[in-house]
């Protein structure tokens, strides 16, 4: 007899409801997206969009309807009624019995849930600290997979040390990439950040960052830099989708510029919000 056991409930498999057999929770099969929008307005649906699509490829999910997908959110959000909301959302390979071999027929399961964006402009205005984490990510993070756990472990270890982010570091002394976000250095009146490769996810927010950058008149450059060298920057800030640009004001310790948000990042936080209205 195949049996499950749930908490200290048996049943037997063929009674099991298929969420229980999902190869998300298995595996971690499956891909994900997070939006938000800004006073009633989704911001940058298309291109996460593609970036899913790209990620649904990538994996080998097929036969996903992406403007069944788009009309899915589109009527959550209408129904949420959230002005300022975040959006998650994923598809798993689909619910079966715990092989690493998945089956030809199986049906892609789809997960989304909308919740109110907290208002971070305390975190605009006073800047962050941060602390770096060894980056133990997978080798395809350019892939928005549900494989999670080592940014889970970096952003816990910096929760434990009093820091908002995890800025992870390769094993040739490189930071990639936050846990959770694009990272950023400002030298003199030059923007630099890690080149995309296979190793960093193509963040939607990191290129308007760029563009941002480029209407201010800073020069863009796609370098990684070391810790030691983000140390000493004349400022640093984070991007993420769900709260933009987060200045930066200690990096492992040590205290960036005079200790507060700097000039370039407050005037890319200004532009920034042009491309949202």
């Amino acid at each position: 007899m195949q049996l499950a056991m749930i908490q200290d409930q048996i049943v037997s498999m063929e009674e099991l409801e298929p969420v229980y057999l999902d190869r998300g929770t298995f595996f971690g099969d499956g891909v994900y997206e997070v939006l938000r929008s800004y006073d009633g307005k989704i911001f940058t649906l298309e291109e996460h969009l593609q970036r899913f699509a790209n990620s649904l490829a990538a994996i080998g999910i097929a036969g996903v309807d992406m403007d069944q997908i788009r009309s899915r959110i589109q009527r959550a959000f209408n129904a949420a009624g959230t002005a300022n909301a975040k959006i998650y959302f994923h598809i798993t390979r689909g619910s079966a019995p715990r092989d690493h071999i998945w089956g030809a027929n199986l049906k892609p399961n789809f997960f989304l849930t909308i919740s109110e964006l907290a208002d971070n402009a305390n975190e605009k205005t006073r800047g962050i600290a941060v602390s770096t984490h060894p980056d133990w990510r997978w080798k395809r993070c350019d892939i928005k997979s549900l494989n999670l756990l080592p940014n889970v472990l970096a952003r816990q270890d910096a929760a434990r040390r009093g820091c908002a982010e995890a800025i992870l570091v390769d094993e040739a002394g490189l930071i990639t990439e936050g846990a959770a976000s694009a990272f950023f250095a400002i030298f003199g009146q030059t923007l630099q950040t890690a080149p995309l490769t296979a190793n960093i996810l193509p963040s939607i927010t990191r290129k308007y960052i760029i563009q941002a950058g480029e209407n201010i008149g800073l020069e863009i450059v796609e370098k990684s830099l070391t810790s030691q060298q983000a140390a000493g920057a004349d400022e640093l800030f984070i991007a993420v989708t769900t709260k933009d640009i987060v200045p930066v004001v200690k990096f492992d310790g040590t205290v960036i510029g005079d200790g507060k948000p700097g000039k370039y990042t407050k005037l890319l936080i200004h532009e920034f919000r042009r491309f949202t209205v």
